[in-house]
């Protein structure tokens, strides 16, 4: 047995092949819910593993995703492992331009895709010569247009139930494409195994990684269930899928939501008694606050240990807000990405006074980037890491050679994080240096002027962009969204706060206010559109 994930997951069934592993409730506020256990998950998975198989679909090809949060979802990702097809994770907020993109970059012989995308689906499959089979789960909307698609219920009764397939490898690919804040999409391209340990923390996030594939299941067989973790955002984005798989990893029960709903999503917390939550930021847990102080107050959350956010920062003044009303969750505001899996977790004193403090894992260091040597105490550098990475992009061998690099006898990834790291090890993360705002020669990381930002009291939601200056080159611009009810603070109110938090050169120097803030599904910032909103304002 390999460090494949497949077979991970299959050796965890054959120990608790009876205990619940996936709840999905779909369309809130319904009641409608689905329950698979371990065995029923697995024979769900063989079957449409099957169907792809007898389909033509060959081990190494790519499946795209095509869908929301769905029992759906993780089935056909199980089903891609067992049969070494490789899997692939596509935005459904995408068009029909940036649709065509992936689906030819990543390319695609087979793609499973919600109805609701039948419209988009249909105009991108004449410029996507490679893709050849497709399942569609739902009926498509009335008046779509045709495409020639397995319904998922016929393709899924099709399969058999049973396993019945060939070896696999620990070198067998995982791509998970990532669309950033510039530039067109990326497929990362993982090997299982560094996968399972960068990404899926080696069995155990929070403690010692398994020495051997098997002993993932002895694990889960001496240990008892109760834990269950409940990935808010969707599963397209790969936080929510890892977080998915270590789950799967523990033998214990996921909870999905077809989409996030605050109200809903508090109502499962009380009904499912869960434990873990992941989300993605302010953006999802100033929503949860709002809905606790109003129409879901007194829901009892007591179950819930920990609220982890990765892809964007829980601030410090909205942590403080929902530790109120909550107060024995622990917040952890983890840091990764999609090149790195999981680097290190904030320290309790991050925060707009000193910054988001990390403390990162053995393998990530922050380095030079023109040497890869690590830098001084103090100094500005990238964060990278090393050992259990990538492989590289998908079909860019150019963004390939200038974000993995080879030293000594390990593989490395520079990721675009500027930071700096202090005596004791701790990191400071500054920004994504795609972000950086240079003004007056300054350089200003958008994430420290949004936490100061947050701590106003009528500031909801807030991001910070460069603005072109005749004087400074760049100035800082400050796109806000206010609290419902709040008086429209001036310019001079927002630096006065921020003047308290900031150094001079950081403090906005420009305010737009927006009805709302634009994030992606996930609640990832949007800095191309707000660059263009404080370009419209200024």
């Amino acid at each position: 047995m390999e460090y494949n994930l497949a077979d991970l997951f299959e050796s965890v069934v054959d120990v608790v092949p009876d205990r619940e592993a996936l709840v999905h409730i779909d369309h809130p506020g319904t009641g409608a819910e689905r329950r698979l256990t371990y065995a029923g998950l697995d024979a769900a998975a063989n079957r449409l593993a099957h169907h792809l198989i007898d389909s033509g679909i060959r081990p190494g090809e790519h499946l795209g995703l095509h869908l929301y949060n769905g029992i759906e979802y993780l089935q056909t990702v199980l089903a891609c492992l067992k049969a070494r097809i490789v899997p692939v994770n596509v935005n459904y907020r995408y068009v029909e331009e940036e649709l065509v993109y992936l689906y030819r970059d990543a390319d695609l012989a087979a793609l499973v895709f919600d109805a609701e995308f039948t419209e988009r689906v249909a105009a991108a499959l004449p410029q996507t010569e490679k893709l050849r089979h497709l399942v569609r789960v739902g009926t498509a909307p009335t008046g779509a247009p045709p495409v020639k698609a397995v319904d998922f219920t016929e393709a899924e009764a099709a399969g058999s139930p049973e396993r019945g397939f060939g070896p696999r490898s620990a070198d067998d690919l995982f791509i998970i494409y990532t669309g950033g804040t510039t530039g067109m999409p990326k497929g990362v391209m993982w090997r299982q195994e560094d996968l399972f340990f960068s990404g899926l923390g080696g069995g155990a996030p929070t403690g010692e990684p398994v020495s051997r594939p098997e002993e993932l299941s002895e694990r889960v067989a001496a240990g008892g269930d109760g834990i269950t973790f409940f990935p808010t955002p969707p599963l397209m984005h790969g936080t929510s899928t890892l977080t998915a798989f270590i789950g799967f990893n523990f033998g214990q029960r996921i909870v999905i939501h077809t989409k996030f709903v605050p109200e809903e999503v508090l109502r499962t917390v009380e009904k499912e008694k869960v434990t873990s939550m992941s989300l993605v930021g302010d953006a999802m847990l100033r929503p949860l606050i709002d809905a606790l102080n109003g129409p879901m107050k007194g829901t009892d959350c007591s179950s819930m240990f920990s609220v982890s956010s990765s892809g964007a920062i829980m601030s410090e003044t909205v942590r403080a807000q929902f530790q109120a009303l909550v107060p024995n969750v622990m917040l952890l505001n983890n840091f990764g990405s999609s090149e790195s899996g999981f680097n290190g977790t904030a320290t309790d004193d991050s925060g707009p006074e000193k910054g988001f403090r990390l403390r990162v894992n053995s393998r990530t260091q922050v380095v030079d980037p023109a040497t890869y040597e690590p830098i001084a105490p103090g100094e500005p550098g990238r964060i990278a890491q090393r050992g259990h990475v990538p492989l590289g992009y998908y079909n860019d061998p150019a963004k390939t050679a200038e974000t993995f690099f080879q030293k000594g006898d390990e593989r490395w990834v520079l990721l675009g994080d500027m930071a700096t790291v202090d005596e004791e090890g701790i990191v400071t993360v500054l920004g994504r240096g795609s972000q950086c705002i240079n003004t007056g020669g300054e350089k200003v990381y958008p994430e420290e002027v949004e936490q100061a930002l947050k701590s106003h009291p009528d500031v909801y939601d807030a991001l910070v962009a460069g603005v072109p200056d005749a004087k400074w080159g760049n100035h800082v611009a400050a796109v806000v969204q206010l609290r419902d009810g709040a008086a429209p603070p001036s310019l001079d109110d927002i630096q006065t706060h921020c003047r308290t938090r900031l150094a001079g050169y950081k403090i906005p120097r420009q305010l737009v206010l927006t009805d709302r803030i634009q994030r992606s599904p996930s609640g990832k910032a949007d800095y191309r559109w707000a660059r263009a909103v404080a370009a419209d304002g200024s």
